[in-house]
């Protein structure tokens, strides 16, 4: 089952991928390890970063995807975000802004649907 979940998850942020790339997107980064935290994806488009954190539910879950980021969750986005913003893209000039978004992933009918809401958590 964790395999299953875990194959799920990839094709979910492959599917977020794809479309911040249909908006003129540049992908940074998938899954990024910053030590203990991770960003499911991280993308830029001229002096803006954003860091997507992904969630997809099946139909049986007790909370929807964007419920399930809870408070806890968006602490530790935080974190990761302002631990790549001091590490890494600090020293660009031509990054001006980090966002943080969420975008929410279905599988159903063999179509994918993706809810996106951008500056979701900050």
């Amino acid at each position: 089952m964790a395999a299953t979940r875990t194959a799920i998850g990839r094709r979910a942020e492959s599917a977020v991928a794809d479309f911040l790339f249909a908006d003129g997107f540049t992908l940074l980064a998938r899954n990024l390890r910053l030590g203990a935290l991770e960003l499911d994806v991280v993308a830029r488009k001229g002096c803006l970063v954003v860091i997507v954190e992904v969630r997809t539910r099946g139909p049986g879950a007790w909370v929807g995807a964007f419920e399930s980021v809870t408070w806890a969750k968006q602490r530790r986005i935080l974190r990761a975000a302002e631990r790549l913003w001091r590490t890494r893209l600090a020293r660009s000039v031509t990054i001006r802004r980090v966002r943080v978004d969420v975008a929410a992933v279905t599988f159903a009918g063999g179509r994918t649907s993706i809810e996106y809401v951008a500056g979701a958590v900050g």
